[in-house]
């Protein structure tokens, strides 16, 4: 992958983050919130790595309804009110929970490089965005942190499937060099849940474009299609794919994206032809 892919790559998620139109239908609302508080995450990380004083350090952020928890270790209290400062200063984070640990311990030297931190925050943030996005994986309580573009993915799936196929989106995302699938099986009814989840996606009214731009986020973001070459048209959930690909295996592969996209209802590939 060539060098500068990674900053582009970074640049695109906070374009596709924050800047996303939204819909004024409540379950559309309910996601931004989700993708808001992935984008305040990166939004942290990225100040943290182009902070002289913080850059040095090992931090993890979670950020839930506009509240940001810091844990990690820095070397003075000075450091871990700066932390706390700079998370504050975020656009939309309203308190911190700062559990971050004084250490006289000095990590300089072990600690990953600004270019490093950017392309961990890039890629953690794409991977929360593909599990929000995906109809199967988007209920599931998943934490994502990225060291070095390996992805660890944390929390509960409803049953095995939900669990692979997470580590599967995770894969497939263009940066990502290995993962770490720590997701527990959930103990609750699975049949209960996916009898909710179909629920909830029959109350669904989600836009048009809202998909459009999903699908072709996924295809950006996997390693394995050239999605330059790749329309994406949507007109009432179903969605229409034109252009080219270099293998049935790809055409394959984008048509199962673009049918796990939230919303979609079904997916015509006839004009997505695959070049000889």
């Amino acid at each position: 992958m060539p060098p500068f892919k990674p900053l582009l790559l970074a640049a695109g998620t906070a374009l596709m983050l924050g800047l996303t139109p939204v819909a004024s239908h409540a379950a559309e609302g309910q996601l931004s919130a989700q993708l808001d508080a992935a984008r305040q995450e990166g939004s942290i990380w990225t100040a943290f790595a182009l902070n002289r004083h913080l850059n040095p350090f090992k931090l993890d952020i979670d950020v839930e309804d506009g509240s940001a928890t810091l844990s990690g270790k820095v070397e003075n209290d000075v450091q871990k009110e700066l932390a706390e400062q700079v998370a504050l200063s975020i656009d939309g984070i309203d308190s911190v929970d700062n559990r971050i640990e004084v250490s006289g311990d000095t990590v300089e030297g072990d600690a990953p490089s600004m270019v490093q931190r950017l392309e961990d925050a890039s890629l953690a943030a794409t991977v929360k965005s593909k599990l929000l996005w995906n109809s199967n994986t988007r209920g599931l309580d998943i934490q994502v942190k990225s060291e070095t573009g390996n992805i660890t993915l944390s929390g509960h799936a409803q049953t095995p499937a939900a669990k692979e196929l997470a580590g599967q989106l995770a894969a497939n995302t263009d940066g990502v060099r290995e993962v770490f699938n720590h997701l527990s099986i959930s103990t609750a009814d699975s049949s209960s849940s996916e009898v909710q989840t179909t629920l909830d996606e029959a109350r669904e009214d989600i836009s048009d474009s809202w998909i459009t731009s999903k699908v072709k986020a996924s295809f950006l973001y996997s390693r394995n299609l050239d999605a330059l070459n790749i329309s994406v048209n949507t007109d009432d959930g179903l969605v229409s794919l034109r252009g080219s690909v270099l293998s049935s295996a790809e055409k394959r592969l984008a048509v199962e994206i673009a049918r796990n996209i939230r919303g979609v209802r079904g997916v015509d590939a006839d004009a997505l032809r695959i070049s000889s």
